[in-house]
This record gives structure tokens, C-alpha cells and sequence, in this order.
């Protein structure tokens, strides 16, 4: 495949370019004028070419489109710590916010438990086009869900989970119970001084082994804090996940160097700790230097909004570049992907967005979605 004739706006470089792309085997071959090759062409002439969109955090696939428990898979409530869970035996492709979402041109999503438990889960990153699973997936695991602040207390309160203080000794306990566990394995001579095989444990060995992140749920100030405290305590990898008040500990937690997937911001404020939510939240944090992504949460915000919600914070005051990289190559980095996907260079996964207008505003239309290097339609996933 070759696009032709579009203007670049690659992700990478703040001023867009014109030139040609040329996708062979699914992949970035070239970039540049006078691409000689006879594969199929698609003329951009007068057109923005976009990296595939992605969102770093949000339930598609998990949480069901226009239908009830049957297909509410997003919180185990049956017991709060449940690091053992995965999020690839959860989600169904075939559910219609897949096509919104590639139609508007998210390409790769993030996807897994939601907050409801201390420990939710495992998160999965998986291209938005295929009927199984297991032909989506970029990167399995991505991280470990683990959740702070009112969803957990509301959740469990009747179950000995009634304090933040209880969240964070629960998830204190299952990392200190871990690293022993994980200890007594590494130390034993033979089969017959191993420990007992105790399944959550081993889910939160690659946590320890620094291998995936903490995912961590985080609204309010204080609950973030908690998060970053924890992490140091057992020297494990994190990232923040919400971070709703971080506009107001923003140097902060800039100066904590760890990736922020900010969001949703749009809608009604539904519980205190997001009395603070504002779509300048990215903005402020970008501008003081921290990788900010932004996230929809969906479908707390329909995952084909992404883009809208990039715009609402340019409204707010962030800077368009930034937006552009908070929906691309930031989410990328932030799920641990960015060698395969998040922006337009040579060697990266032929996935990208044509688009007649600017993508932030609300009259732009999609004239064409690429994913591996194919173009999507209904009768091509």
C-alpha cells in the first residue's frame, strides 16, 4: 500500500510535512517523495495523516455494548484482590464499540479490569480489528490493575475494606506475601522446597520482577501519593492512572517522572473525588514536562471520542502537539508499545488515520482507517 500526496502530522515532529508512506507487509517501509512501488495507492491529496489512535486505559471489549450482566465483565466483586485475572479471557471483539472505534480511528486500546478490587487484574493491548483475541494482541500482559481511593471502599465496604487505609495494607500485603513467596521459589535447591503454588502470587511476580507496571487508579491527590509511596516501598514499576486532581500537585508529580493517563473529563462529576476533573488537567501537566496521555475510560466516554476528548482539552488550553502526542505516541510509551506503534516512522506497524479537516474538531470526517497495513472495512476484520 501507498498513501500518497497526504500532509504528515507523524507524532513525532511538531510541524506536519508532506510526503508519501509506503506499507509493505504490513509494516513502514518509507517515507518520502517519489516512492517508486506498484502497490495499491490512496491519494490524500488534501488531507491529514495521523498515527493510529491510542487510548492507554480504558474496559472495550470488557464491558458489554447495549446489554446487561451478560457481557459486564469489568469487576470481579466477588473478592477484592484478584491480580490473578486476565483481561484476554474477557473480552468479546465482536462487540460494536470495536467498529465505532476503528472507524473513528483508534487503532490500539489498552484494555482490562476495572476498579472496583485493591487488585483487578492483568491489562492486555490489542489492535481494534480481528474476530479473536489472540490475533490482537500487541503486548500481554501490559500491567497489573491495582486501585486506590472511593471505588474499592464503596465496593467492599461491607467485606473489611471501609478505609484507604485498609487499600493500601491490603495491597501491602499481597506485595510483601509475594516477594516471599517469590524469595522461598528463587532459594529452593529442589522440587521438594518449593512453595506451595498459590496462583495470585504468581500474578504478581512480574510486577516484582519489574517486568509490567502497577496500573494504578488513582483520582484524588492524596490517593496518587499512596500509589507513588507504595511503589517505592517495594521498588516495582508504576503507572497513574486517572490522576483527576493532578492539576493540583502538579510540580509535584511532575517531578516524579512516571507516566499520567489523564481522564475521562468529560461528563458529570459522580463521586467527590472527581469534584476536580477539568480538561485542563493534561495541559497544566504537559506544559510542566510529564508524559501525559489522554484517556476515555470507556465506556465511560465512548472509545470513539478519543479524539473530541483531545480536542476539549486544546479548548482547555493545551498546546495542539501535546494533544496529538497525549492520543499517540505518549499512550504508546505509557502501555510499553511505542517500538511497534504511536507514530508514522519507518520500521513501526503500518497503522494510521486520513482525515478530511483537523482531527481535534468536531467537523472532521474520516476518510480512511489503515491497521497492519490493510485498509479496514466491515467486510475486511
Amino acid at each position: 500500500m501507498k498513501i500518497i500526496n497526504g500532509l504528515i502530522h507523524d507524532g513525532i515532529h511538531q510541524e506536519p510535512y508532506q510526503a508519501d508512506i509506503l506499507i509493505r507487509n504490513g509494516i513502514i517501509a518509507k517515507i518520502g517523495t517519489d516512492l517508486e512501488d506498484d502497490a495499491e495507492v490512496i491519494d490524500a491529496m488534501g488531507l491529514n495523516i495521523y498515527p493510529g489512535l491510542i487510548d492507554a486505559h480504558c474496559h472495550l471489549g470488557v464491558d458489554g455494548y447495549a446489554i446487561g450482566f451478560e457481557r459486564d465483565d469489568t469487576n470481579e466483586m466477588g473478592d477484592i484482590i484478584c491480580p490473578q485475572l486476565r483481561a484476554i479471557d474477557g473480552i468479546n471483539p465482536l462487540d460494536p464499540c470495536f467498529e465505532k472505534a476503528r472507524k473513528a480511528g483508534v487503532t490500539t486500546v489498552c484494555t482490562g479490569p476495572g476498579s472496583a478490587n485493591v487488585l483487578g487484574g492483568t491489562f492486555v493491548a490489542i489492535k481494534t480489528v480481528g474476530r479473536r483475541v489472540d490475533d490482537m494482541i500487541i503486548k500481554e500482559p501490559v500491567a497489573m490493575k491495582c486501585a486506590f481511593g472511593e471505588n474499592p471502599k464503596r465496593c467492599y465496604q461491607d467485606k473489611g475494606n471501609s478505609t484507604r487505609m485498609t487499600t493500601a495494607a491490603n495491597l501491602r500485603n499481597m506485595l510483601f506475601k509475594a516477594k516471599d513467596y517469590l524469595r522461598r521459589k528463587e532459594s529452593a535447591k529442589q522440587p521438594s522446597a518449593m512453595p506451595a503454588f498459590d496462583f495470585k502470587l504468581e500474578a504478581l511476580i512480574p510486577v516484582l520482577k519489574k517486568e509490567i507496571p502497577l496500573k494504578a487508579h488513582a483520582h484524588a491527590a492524596d490517593d496518587i501519593f499512596t500509589a507513588i509511596r507504595i511503589a517505592k516501598e517495594f521498588d516495582v514499576n508504576l503507572t497513574l492512572e486517572h490522576v483527576t486532581e493532578g492539576h493540583l500537585i502538579a510540580e509535584e508529580l511532575v517531578k516524579e517522572d512516571l507516566p499520567m493517563a489523564i481522564g475521562p473529563s468529560f461528563g458529570h462529576a459522580t463521586k467527590f473525588e472527581l469534584k476536580e476533573k477539568s480538561f485542563k488537567t493534561p495541559g497544566i501537566l504537559a506544559d510542566l514536562g510529564g508524559q501525559v496521555s489522554i484517556i476515555t475510560d470507556s465506556p465511560v466516554i465512548p472509545q470513539e471520542y478519543l479524539p473530541l476528548c483531545a480536542g476539549l482539552a486544546i479548548k482547555s488550553g493545551m498546546k495542539p502537539f501535546d494533544a496529538l502526542k497525549a492520543i499517540t505516541i505518549n499512550p504508546a510509551k505509557h502501555i510499553g508499545i511505542s517500538d511497534r506503534v504511536g507514530s508514522l516512522e519507518v520500521g513501526k506497524d503500518g497503522d494510521l488515520v486520513i482525515v478530511g479537516g483537523d482531527i481535534f474538531a468536531l467537523d472532521h470526517e474520516v476518510k480512511h482507517v489503515v491497521i497492519n497495513g490493510k485498509e479496514i472495512s466491515d467486510g475486511n476484520i
